[in-house]
């Protein structure tokens, strides 16, 4: 056993090499500029200033990145995106996973056709969405107003109460197919034997679907989430290409980069970064104490 262990080390240490030098440099580095000065103009000249980007008291006024209600807003966009976005796709995601689980002709080509939206580039997506959602040129508006559910044009992506809901439904379409993908995986591993003792005992579809499916499925669709989760809280090209620079839809990744690329103040949009890597590290490590937990709970039951 320790044997196997030590050959399993030297195998996974070139990789781990790889990936602190790939991921963990610029990490640190994004880092220790986040209590730095630095800016565009004076990468090589910057003075550490401790916690100043994060928050300080300037005059009795408060200032920093946790004193921004820029930021805090950005952050509640993210967290509204992502529950709203993950919640939609998971609820659409099982119910296209549970219709492709299900023999009919033509089932392998609709299984392709559903994999479509997933497989075009996002920023392609994004684009193509914006165009269909313009207020004057969007077929989206030329549908609604020619089947008499609009009386005028409407400018989804600029409206402030359309915009967020624009740009979840942009994602939805777009990301569906993948929970849709990993939960047909799921169903497809189901045991047919309980399915067919619970025909026997008379259970309808439904009492099948609360009691058998969704139980047997639960640790893919946690993995499913979990992955749709930390992918959303990073979001960045869809709302960007979309709404670009919106408050109103303004994401934490959004924030970050108008700090870095637009102001130039790369000290403070590498603090901005750096508070959206600990949310993603939080999140992470919250998945996996509970996964943990609920093991523990299992192996002494």
């Amino acid at each position: 056993m320790e044997s196997r262990r030590r050959a399993a080390v030297l195998f996974l240490a070139p990789v781990a090499l790889v990936l602190a030098a790939v991921g963990g440099w610029p990490l640190a580095k994004t880092v220790w500029f986040g209590f730095t000065d630095a800016d565009l103009a004076n990468l090589n000249s910057y003075a550490f200033i401790g916690f100043e980007n994060y928050y300080t008291v300037i005059d009795g006024v408060a200032v920093g990145l946790l004193a921004d209600p820029e930021w805090w807003r950005a952050v509640a966009n993210t967290v509204v995106f992502t529950v709203a976005s993950v919640a939609l796709e998971t609820v659409l995601g099982l119910a296209v996973a549970l219709v492709l689980n299900q023999p009919f002709p033509g089932r392998g080509l609709v299984r392709a056709a559903v994999l479509v939206p997933w497989a075009i580039p996002t920023i392609v997506s994004a684009r193509l969405w914006a165009w269909m959602l313009h207020d004057q040129f969007g077929m989206v508006n030329d549908l609604l107003l020619a089947a008499g559910v609009l009386s005028q044009p409407v400018a989804w992506l600029a409206e402030p109460h359309l915009a967020m809901a624009a740009v979840v439904l942009v994602d939805v379409w777009k990301t569906t197919p993948f929970m849709a993908l990993l939960l047909l995986a799921a169903l497809q591993m189901l045991p047919r034997e309980c399915y067919e003792a619970a025909r026997v005992d008379g259970a309808s579809a439904m009492r099948r679907f609360f009691t058998l499916t969704l139980p047997l499925i639960r640790p893919a669709l946690v993995v499913a989430v979990v992955f749709r989760c930390l992918d959303a809280l990073k979001v960045f090209d869809v709302i960007y290409v979309l709404t670009a620079n919106n408050p109103r839809t303004m994401s934490m990744s959004i924030y970050a980069r108008q700090a870095l690329v637009e102001f130039q103040e790369v000290g403070y949009g590498s603090a901005a970064s750096t508070l959206l890597f600990l949310v993603v590290a939080l999140f992470i490590t919250a998945y996996l104490m509970l996964n943990r937990g609920r093991r523990g709970v299992g192996a002494a039951t």
